[in-house]
């Protein structure tokens, strides 16, 4: 008899997914099938993975040097740098092996030096061109010509770690998003050691257990935020050495920090001399050589992930910075284009069968899934998060489940839904029950990362929450003792966003750098445009740190907040069990373990003795958006403490009144005291039943006798 196969859990815990059996466990089947593909010769994928210490340039034990590059459609490559005046010799002419397309050259120990730079002289039939190898682990710009080449990179001393052994603090996963360059106070680029010693402190401070770092791999335009990769395998020496970004991470990593990078791999820029895009005079080399090729939105190229070569570059990659660098994880950029072969784009994903109809790209779902199964097979504490927009089902599941392996995706429509609320509706017209809906409506089974906003929403073109709140009202009326009514309601609204959409998260939350403070400005890289300007690619923290602006305000309110959440164990896993709505009144209340969350948005109406519907005992008020130490008028007494009071209608249910004074445009933290143990009787009187025992021993005796 045909064995029966075994449903996966991703369609045993949704009975509607059954009518897409066929298709969730055929990409399940052919990702397995790829896997056995590629590790037949190696026996798994760790060692699969291992491109980069093949191909590229690396030192040997006896001080001589190998380079190997895969170029099947060259007809010669040669090295040329600085060593032989850029020009072709013969000693540094590859020589291409019998199989595969691999060119390889070696070299005597004094034939190559740390610090030079070279790069390849490619010939195929037709053409030329200069490259720089695809596996080059340091590019450099040159400051006059301003042309890359790979760069020599071999010094004497490695980097020597202080922390040997590193698990992230993920329960739950609090994250930085953060950009190098743009992190210093200076109008300039900043580096990985301004980064170390000037701003990790300021998100140690600031209670988040995780940075996201963008623009890590090699760009060669600055302005692209870094999402027009050329070097894949090259951290970006803008900001300064590969040791330096490793102090970094080490530091981070000393503070309790983990480090998840910014991992391109859903397109690549499309510059031929720097990129991979004709590295070997075709154009089908890495991406797909037909109408596939180029991003129809992004002005890139796109992976052919059919090809078991472009795999084996890709997942190595993966490997290469966990293990080189020791990254903690990945968030994958752009998978929302990567899934589909309409990129996504003008899908309108209302339901399941727009994630099941063909237009799928099963070969993009195969190295996603393996993917995630390499990273986790080499780090078990490692953090996948999937930006993606689509909502297709099981993208956060684990692989065994029929999942294609994140740990986590992106709640992208929590910071739309925050943007169009702001345009689009009347303050009157926030309803609670609209609010704790779309951020709570998720899978069960699929953690996500809510954010209120992340860097897209502060770009040059858009605008970030503080902006819209309070637009240019904030360049005239931030000082302490200036009662403006914008900026007043501004301040309010911005720390009530931040606190209902962290209080219901079911994985993590994310806050770009600066936002947390209302920062000012847009992000605006320099370019033709704005006559090369850094005004707007920087963080001005001093607004933060004068005690005279507002900025303070909202900075002390966010730490306090991280601070809160943090500091309850497995805060994330908690139910968000829904107490109170009331739409006519504008007013919410939910509560996560022993935390009771209390929100009113009306802008008006402010209510003395409100009644929820709570579990009785005694509350204190562990945070409050209207204390003045964080902008608010101080209208909450905190020091209250607040009594259930007993209803016969609801008590037998275990819920009792708590009543409150809930100001306008405010909202606060309730804690629920640990119930006292009932008081012990007297000592008099719990020795009488020893006394009885005694008496009842004396009389069984009695009877025995």
């Amino acid at each position: 008899m045909p064995k029966t196969k075994k449903t996966l859990n991703l369609i045993k815990n949704d009975p509607w997914l059954e009518p897409f059996a066929p298709a969730i466990t055929g990409r399940h089947e052919d990702a397995l099938k790829k896997e056995k593909e590629l590790t037949a010769a190696t026996g798994s994928l760790d060692s699969f993975a291992n491109a980069h210490n093949y191909f590229g340039l690396h030192r040997c034990d006896d001080g001589s040097w190998v380079f190997r590059e895969w170029a099947p459609n060259a007809t010669s490559v040669t090295l040329i740098g600085d060593f032989n005046d850029w020009k072709e010799q013969a000693r540094y002419t590859l020589t291409r092996l019998p199989e595969g397309g691999v060119w390889e050259l070696r070299l005597p120990a004094g034939a190559l030096k740390h610090g030079q730079f070279y790069k390849m002289l490619v010939r195929w039939n037709g053409g030329e061109g200069e490259r720089i190898p695809a596996y080059a682990t340091r590019v450099v710009q040159d400051e006059n010509t301003h042309l890359f080449s790979a760069q020599v990179w071999a010094p004497e001393q490695p980097y020597e770690w202080k922390v040997s052994r590193f698990k992230p603090e993920t329960k739950p996963l609090l994250i930085y998003e953060c950009h190098i360059g743009m992190a210093q106070e200076r109008e300039g680029v900043g580096t990985y050691t301004e980064f170390r010693d000037l701003i990790l402190p300021r998100i140690h401070a600031d209670g988040y257990n995780a940075i996201q770092i963008m623009a890590i791999q090699e760009h060669p335009y600055y302005g692209s935020f870094g999402y027009h990769v050329s070097s894949f395998f090259a951290p970006s020496s803008r900001f300064g050495t590969p040791e330096e970004l490793k102090s970094l991470i080490d530091k981070a990593h000393e503070l309790g920090i983990a480090v998840i990078m910014d991992i391109v791999h859903s397109h690549a820029v499309k510059n031929e001399a720097e990129g991979l895009g004709c590295l070997d005079g075709s154009h089908n080399q890495y991406f797909y050589g037909d109408g596939r090729r180029e991003h129809p939105a992004w002005d890139s190229l796109c992976f052919d992930y059919g090809k078991n070569e472009v795999l084996h570059f890709l997942l190595s990659n993966c490997k290469y910075w966990l293990e080189e660098f020791r990254f903690d994880g990945f968030r994958f950029d752009g998978v929302t284009s990567m899934l589909y072969y309409s990129h996504g784009l003008g899908e309108s994903f209302g339901c399941y069968d727009d994630y099941y109809n063909g237009h799928q790209d099963t070969n993009a779902i195969t190295y996603l899934t393996i993917a995630n199964k390499l990273i986790h097979e080499i780090n078990p504490s490692a953090i996948t998060i999937a930006e993606e927009m689509s909502g297709m089902p099981g993208l956060a599941i684990p692989v065994k489940d029929g999942g294609i392996g994140f740990d986590y995706r992106m709640a992208m429509g929590i910071p739309d839904y925050w943007i169009k609320t702001l345009k689009e509706k009347k303050d009157e017209d926030w309803h609670p029950t609209s609010i704790f809906w779309e951020l709570t409506n998720r899978r069960a089974d699929e953690k996500t990362i809510s954010y209120v906003e992340s860097h897209d929403q502060a770009l040059v073109g858009d605008k970030t929450i503080i902006f819209r709140l309070i637009d240019d009202q904030m360049y005239w009326h931030m000082m302490k003792d200036d009662d403006n009514m914008t900026v007043a309601r501004g301040i309010a609204l911005h720390k009530m966003i931040r606190l209902v959409t962290a209080s219901t998260i079911n994985g993590g939350y994310l806050n770009f750098m600066g936002n947390e403070f209302g920062h000012p400005e847009w992000i605006d890289f320099p370019r033709e445009g704005n006559g090369w300007s850094y005004k707007y690619a920087r963080r001005q923290w001093d607004l933060v740190d004068r005690q005279e602006l507002k900025y303070c305000y909202l900075n002390d309110f966010d730490n306090a907040m991280i601070h809160l959440i943090s500091g309850v164990y497995n805060f994330q896993s908690m139910p968000v069990e829904k107490l109170w709505e009331k739409d006519d009144d504008q007013v919410l209340a939910y509560k996560r373990g022993n935390l009771v969350f209390v929100f009113n948005f009306n802008p008006f109406k402010s209510f003395d003795g409100y009644g929820i519907l709570t579990p009785p005992g005694e509350y204190d008020v562990v945070l409050s958006t209207d204390n003045p130490a964080f902008g608010g008028y101080g209208n909450i007494d905190e020091s209250v403490k607040h009594f259930t009071q007993n209803d016969p209608l609801y008590s037998p249910h275990g819920v009792e009144w708590l009543r409150l004074y809930l100001p306008a445009r405010s909202a606060m933290v309730l804690k629920l005291r640990p119930q006292k143990p009932k008081t012990a009787r007297k000592t008099a009187t719990a020795k009488a039943p020893a006394k009885k025992t005694a008496s009842k021993t004396a009389k069984t005796a009695s009877k025995k006798k």
